[in-house]
C-alpha cells in the first residue's frame, strides 16, 4: 500500500510548489472519516483514495484534484457532508467531490435506470469540470485492479460496466493506455477463459518475438538517423482485449492476425511526421488500405497521429505510429494533458470550445440529450452509442467535416449535421450519386441530404441508424406524431361533446380548467382524451360543473320532438334519424369524426376480426392507448361494449379520391377438399384485385376444407365483387364475410 509519504513526494516531483499542508491534512481527515472501514480485500479503506490519488499523480495534475481524489468517497460513505468539505477544503474541492457522489436516494425499479441517472449526474459534473472525470476513471482504475476480492456476480456486472462505459469514456476523453488497461481489466474478469488463452500464447510470442522488436526498432532508428530524423522508436505487442476483438470482428484465429506487433515513432516536428512516413514507405512494402491520417483530420478525442502497416525486416507485418512529442503526450493522457487544467483553473466556455472543441463538443452533444426529456434507459443506450471507438470521415457539399460511427447511414448523418435537416430527410446523394437513406457511408464520402418540410421520420428508422443521437431523435419524433394524433383525435371527441350537451368549446376556458384535470397543458388533455385515458365528460364537467342537468333536458327535447332516438349514449353518443336509410353510424353526419384509413392524421385501427370497408355504416370505439377501432354497426363483438357508453364515437368515412388505400376484410370460405382448389381462390381474389394479406386453412370434414382469408380491397362494392366471383366456382361449396 501506498504511504502518504510517498503520495507527497510523487506530486513535489512536478509540482514543487504544492501545498504540502493541505495534502496531509486531507489525508488525515479521509482516514478519520473512514475509521474501521475495510477493503473487500481485508485492507484498511484508506488505500484506496491514497492508490486513486497516486494514480492522478502521473497525469501531473493540480493540488485541488489530488486532494478531492483522497476525499471521494466521504461524503458517499460516511457521514461527511459537501458543507464540511467546503468548511474545511474550500468550495473547489468540495464541488469536485459531490460530483463522485452517486445519487443515493433513488426511487427506481431496475438497476439499468439507478445506472443511468448516475451516469447522467456524472456528466453533467464533468460538462462543469472535466476533472471530476479524471478522478472517476482513476476511481475505477484501482477498483478494477483490486476487483479479484468481489464475489463473482458482483465482478462480472462491474467488468461490464467498464466495457460498455468506462473504458470507453476514457477513449472518448484521449485518455488511450488508460482506456486500454481498463479493457484488459474487465476482460480478464468479463471472460477469463478468452483472456487467459490470448495471454498464454502473447507470452509464447513475446519470447520469440523479442529479437524481432529489437531488429525492427534498430533497422528504423538507423534509416531515420542516416535521413537527419531524430526519432524515439518503441516496439510492443498488443494487448489482450484489443485482439480479441480483432479476432472477433474479422472471424479469425490468433495465427491469422498479422499485425500483432505495434511500433511507436516520436518525432520532433509535424515535417519529420510525414518525412518518416516517405522513408517508411520507399523503404518497405505498404499494406494497402491500412494507411490513415489523423493528423490531417484528428479524432473527435484530438488524437492525432500517422497509421501506416509494412511487411518490415524479416518479411513481419508491423503496423506503425507516427506522431510528434506533443501529440504522443495527448494520445496517452487525453484530455489530462491540456495545461488549463494543470492549475486547477478552467478556462471559460468560449476558451474551451477552441482549445478543445474535439473534445467538449461529444458532451456537448450528449448532453443535450439531457434536455429532452428522453427516460433514463435511452438516455443510458444513447450515451453508449456514442462512446462508439471507430470512426469514418464524411463532407457535407460545403466541406464541413462529419465524424461518424462505422456502419453508419445517411440518416445518421443527417442527424449529426443538425436535428432538423434528419426529421425531414427524404433522400441522400452520396458522391453525387442518389443512393438509399440505409446505405453504408464510407470515409470521404460527401453526403448531400435530400429534405421535404413537414416530412416526418419513420419508427422504422430507429433499428436502422447506429448513432446515438440519430436514434433518439427518431424516438421523440416518432413521440411528437403520435401524441399529436391522439391530441387530434382528443379535440375532436372534445368538441362533439361540447357540441352535444349545447356548451361552447372554448380553449380559454380549458385552459383555466386545467387543474381540475390535474393536466399541465391543453395539448395533455387532449392527448389524454383521444388515448381514452379521460372522458370527455369530465372534460365538460371541468369546465361547465352543471353540466349533467343540461344534458339530460337537452336529450329529452329530442326525443319528445320525435326526429332523434339514441342508439348508443356517452362520450359519441350515435343518432339516427328514424326512416333513414344512408349514411355511416347516423343521421348528423356533420358531427362525426372523419375517418380515412391508417396512417392519417388520426390514430385509427380496424376490428382484429373481420376489418371494416368504406360502405359498411360504422362504429368507433375509443380503445386505450391505442386510439379509435374501427368496427362495421352489424358486427357482434360491439356487444361487448354495451356498458361503457362513454367509448363509443359517431364515425364516418372520408375517402381521398386523390390517394386511395386498401382496407381490411375477412372472408370464410368453405371449398371441397380436391387439388387446385387453393389456386382457384387466389386466383379469383388477384384477378379481382384483391390483396390476401394472410391466411389458415382447418380441415372442416374429410371432404371440406375451411379457409379464413385476410383480405384488402377499395371498398364495399369490391369486396361484395370478389365474393360474388368465389361463389361461381364450383370448387367453393361457401362463402361469407366475417363480421368480427
Amino acid at each position: 500500500m501506498m504511504r502518504q509519504y510517498e503520495l507527497v513526494e510523487k506530486v513535489k516531483a512536478y509540482n514543487p510548489q504544492t501545498d504540502e499542508a493541505l495534502l496531509n491534512r486531507a489525508y488525515v481527515y479521509a482516514m478519520r472519516a473512514h475509521g474501521h472501514q475495510k477493503r473487500a480485500s481485508g485492507a484498511p479503506y484508506i488505500s484506496h483514495p491514497l492508490e486513486v490519488a497516486a494514480i492522478l499523480t502521473d497525469l501531473k495534475l493540480d493540488d485541488a484534484t489530488i486532494v478531492a481524489a483522497l476525499l471521494h468517497d466521504t461524503i458517499e460513505d460516511t457521514e461527511t457532508t459537501r458543507e464540511e468539505i467546503d468548511r474545511l477544503f474550500g468550495a473547489e474541492i468540495g464541488h469536485l467531490v459531490e460530483g463522485l457522489t452517486k445519487i443515493q436516494k433513488l426511487d427506481l425499479v431496475s438497476k439499468k435506470a439507478a445506472q443511468a441517472e448516475n451516469l447522467r449526474k456524472l456528466l453533467l459534473a464533468i460538462a462543469d469540470d472535466v476533472r471530476v472525470l479524471l478522478i472517476k476513471l482513476a476511481d475505477r482504475l484501482h477498483n478494477m485492479r483490486t476487483l479479484q476480492f468481489m464475489a463473482e456476480a458482483k465482478r462480472a456486472r462491474i467488468a461490464e460496466e467498464t466495457l460498455d462505459i468506462y473504458a470507453p469514456l476514457a477513449g472518448r476523453m484521449g485518455m488511450q493506455d488508460l482506456r486500454e488497461e481498463l479493457e484488459d481489466l474487465a476482460f480478464r474478469h468479463f471472460s477469463p477463459d478468452a483472456y487467459q488463452a490470448i495471454k498464454n500464447r502473447l507470452e509464447e510470442l513475446s519470447e520469440k518475438s523479442e529479437p524481432v522488436i529489437g531488429r525492427i526498432e534498430k533497422e528504423l532508428s538507423q534509416k531515420l538517423s542516416t535521413s537527419g530524423i531524430h526519432a524515439s522508436v518503441k516496439g510492443r505487442l498488443k494487448r489482450a482485449y484489443s485482439i480479441w476483438k480483432k479476432m472477433e470482428r474479422k472471424s479469425v484465429s490468433f495465427e491469422q492476425l498479422s499485425d500483432i506487433f505495434g511500433f511507436r515513432v516520436v518525432v520532433d516536428t509535424l515535417a519529420a511526421c510525414y518525412a518518416t512516413l516517405g522513408i517508411v514507405h520507399t523503404t518497405w512494402q505498404v499494406v494497402p488500405g491500412r494507411f490513415k491520417d489523423y493528423i490531417s483530420t484528428p479524432k473527435q478525442n484530438d488524437y492525432r497521429s500517422i497509421h501506416t502497416t509494412v511487411v518490415g525486416p524479416g518479411k513481419q507485418r508491423v503496423e506503425l505510429q507516427i506522431r510528434t512529442e506533443d501529440m504522443d503526450r495527448i494520445a496517452e493522457y487525453g484530455i489530462a494533458a491540456h495545461a488549463i487544467y494543470k492549475d486547477g483553473r478552467a478556462l471559460p466556455s468560449s476558451a474551451k470550445e477552441s482549445s478543445e472543441s474535439n473534445v467538449y463538443a461529444w458532451l456537448r452533444r450528449t448532453l443535450e440529450t439531457l434536455s429532452e426529456g428522453d427516460s433514463a434507459e435511452e438516455f443510458l443506450e444513447h450515451t453508449k452509442l456514442e462512446l462508439f471507438h471507430d470512426q469514418v470521415f464524411c463532407f457535407t457539399p460545403k466541406g464541413q467535416l462529419i465524424a461518424l460511427p462505422q456502419n453508419a447511414t445517411p440518416i445518421d448523418f443527417a442527424y449529426a449535421v443538425h436535428t432538423n435537416v434528419g426529421d425531414t430527410a427524404v433522400g441522400a446523394k452520396v458522391n453525387g450519386v442518389l443512393v438509399p437513406l440505409v446505405s453504408t457511408l464510407r470515409n470521404g464520402d460527401e453526403v448531400e441530404i435530400v429534405r421535404a418540410e413537414g416530412q416526418s421520420p419513420p419508427s422504422a428508422w430507429e433499428e436502422i441508424v447506429v448513432t446515438g443521437k440519430a436514434r433518439a431523435a427518431i424516438r421523440r419524433a416518432t413521440r411528437a406524431a403520435v401524441r399529436k394524433q391522439y391530441a387530434g383525435l382528443g379535440q375532436k371527441i372534445i368538441e362533439r361533446a361540447f357540441e352535444r350537451f349545447g356548451k361552447e368549446f372554448s380553449e380559454e376556458r380549458l385552459k383555466a380548467a386545467l387543474p381540475r384535470l390535474a393536466r399541465a397543458t391543453l395539448e395533455d388533455v387532449l392527448a389524454a382524451v383521444g388515448r381514452g385515458e379521460m372522458y370527455s365528460g369530465d372534460v365538460v364537467k371541468a369546465v361547465y360543473p352543471d353540466y349533467r342537468e343540461e344534458q339530460a333536458a337537452g336529450a329529452g327535447a329530442n326525443l319528445a320532438e320525435g326526429g332523434w332516438f339514441g342508439v348508443k349514449g356517452g362520450q359519441g353518443l350515435v343518432f339516427k334519424v328514424p326512416g333513414s336509410s344512408e349514411g355511416d353510424g347516423g343521421g348528423d353526419m356533420s358531427r362525426a369524426i372523419p375517418i380515412r384509413g391508417i396512417g392519417g392524421d388520426l390514430p385509427v385501427q380496424f376490428a382484429p376480426n373481420g376489418g371494416a370497408v368504406p360502405g359498411d355504416r360504422i362504429i368507433g370505439i375509443l380503445t386505450p392507448g391505442v386510439g379509435i377501432t374501427i368496427y362495421p354497426i352489424q358486427s357482434p363483438a360491439l356487444t361487448a361494449f354495451d356498458d361503457e357508453p362513454e367509448r363509443w364515437l359517431d364515425v364516418r368515412w372520408d375517402i381521398d379520391e386523390q390517394h386511395p388505400q386498401r382496407f381490411p376484410a375477412q372472408l370464410n370460405i368453405t371449398v371441397i377438399n380436391e387439388p387446385g382448389a387453393l389456386a382457384q381462390v387466389a386466383t379469383v381474389i388477384g384477378e379481382s384485385d384483391g390483396n390476401i394479406d394472410s391466411m389458415s386453412i382447418a380441415g372442416k370434414t374429410a371432404d371440406y376444407r375451411e379457409m379464413v382469408i385476410n383480405l384488402e380491397v377499395w371498398d364495399l362494392k369490391h369486396l361484395n365483387s370478389i365474393i360474388s366471383q368465389l361463389k361461381t366456382k364450383p370448387v367453393i361449396s361457401a362463402v361469407q364475410r366475417v363480421n368480427g
